[in-house]
């Protein structure tokens, strides 16, 4: 499966809950509409009526400030009423038509400006009531009705809204789970496998059975196909192993071959920790050309083995040996700090070889090794240290051999 591919598509999970969650908002949005609708009438109906009621009520409020031209009380009972929500602006004009107080709701502490349209269309105009006194005008009260009760409305209608969308969203997501929940667990069982198998090669992975009959069918034939690729992938690792196991180890002594050793030393001298408390050993039989001449290549094969099995249980897990060819062996010594340290060693080395072999007529015969070693903290390439480590064998064998004239 590409990832970023089928990031363009939805799922078929997502699919089943976007079709239902649409269908409740557009439901939700239909009735919400309605109802505001309806509700927005009834409101106009209703402040109108509270508009009316306040016309009439604001004159005799007013009647004795217009009666003794007391502009302050005026101004006052304008505030007042108006600090109480009543209306939102309001101006008073005498007989002449000059303004004689006015008040007005501050600008800056607007709820909204949705709300003030909303208002400015239930009121349009403003509203002007003449004040009486004795049968005769002798002013006039204009006001502009005030929208709190409008913005509580809406504020309210959009909570309910929200509340109903939430709740619906939540139930469709449901009721979808729920009523799609066979398939959409079928069909992401059956992906999960499928991408499991091609990006990881997990062959072990199998479909579940399904309670669907279409589903059940096609995770027999699936885990059927997979059942056959496992095993054809099992095969294919054992095979990749030995060729493996071939390419890094010899196949007489089982020991790592020339190819791992070069390997082994260049990432030592790369790793400054290791070759700060390394040193390598070469090391060469003395009379294997004469074992091999006198008793045939069976007895050279086999004290060839014998001499692997002893380097490999003399280094354990804390040395690595290995055949570099012929009667050449190759170890790494871990761990060691001193010169001192690594003849010690191959003392031990040699005392281990001391054991004679025993051959497959029953002759035993011995075959020292001559060893010559490098401290890997005294070199800068693998090429001194290898070189090194040749010409101080060579020389041991040089010396052993003229031991053995005299």
């Amino acid at each position: 499966m590409n990832k970023e591919f089928s990031l363009s598509r939805p799922t078929f999970k997502r699919t089943l809950r976007r079709i239902s969650i649409i269908s409740v908002l557009l439901t939700m949005t239909l009735i919400w509409l309605l109802i505001c609708v309806a509700s927005v009438l009834t409101l106009k109906q209703y402040a109108q009526k509270n508009l009316d009621l306040t016309a009439a009520t604001m004159p005799h409020n007013l009647e004795a400030a217009l009666v003794f031209s007391d502009n302050a009380a005026a101004a006052e009972t304008l505030a007042t009423l108006g600090r109480q929500g009543q209306f939102s602006a309001a101006e008073v004009r005498d007989k002449n038509g000059r303004i004689i107080a006015s008040w007005r709701y501050d600008a800056r502490a607007a709820d909204d400006k949705l709300i003030g349209l909303i208002s400015h269309w239930l009121f349009p105009l403003p509203v002007s009531q003449p004040v009486w006194h004795n049968g005769r005008a002798i002013g006039e009260v204009r006001f502009v009705a005030r929208d709190s009760l409008i913005g509580h409305f809406i504020w309210l209608s959009l909570a309910v809204l929200t509340g109903c969308i939430l709740l619906a969203s939540g139930i469709a997501l449901l009721l979808t789970r729920y009523l799609h929940n066979g398939v959409v667990d079928a069909l992401q069982n059956i992906t999960e496998v499928v991408h499991d198998v091609r990006t990881n090669r997990n062959f072990s992975r199998r479909v579940p059975d399904e309670r669907i009959e279409e589903f059940h069918l096609f995770a027999q034939d699936f885990n059927s196909l997979l059942d056959e690729m496992e095993e054809w992938q099992l095969r294919l690792q054992a095979k990749n192993a030995q060729l493996l196991r071939t390419a890094l180890h010899d196949p007489l002594t089982g020991l790592a071959n020339r190819a791992t050793f070069r390997s082994c030393i260049n990432a030592l001298m790369k790793d400054n920790y290791a070759r700060s408390s390394s040193a390598l050993l070469f090391l060469d039989g003395d009379n294997f050309k004469y074992i091999n001449d006198t008793w045939g290549h069976a007895a050279g094969d086999r004290v060839l083995i014998e001499v692997a099995k002893r380097l490999a249980e003399f280094g354990g897990n804390r040395y690595q040996t290995y055949r570099l060819g012929g009667d050449e062996f190759a170890m790494v010594l871990y761990g060691v700090h001193s010169e001192y340290e690594v003849q010690r060693i191959c003392a031990a080395l040699s005392q281990a070889f001391n054991r004679p072999f025993e051959l497959h007529n029953g002759l035993r015969i011995t075959m020292p090794l001559s060893i010559g070693f490098a401290l890997t903290w005294e070199h800068a390439t693998a090429e001194k240290l290898q070189e090194l480590a040749d010409r101080n064998m060579y020389q041991a064998k040089h010396r052993r051999t003229e031991r053995s004239l005299n």
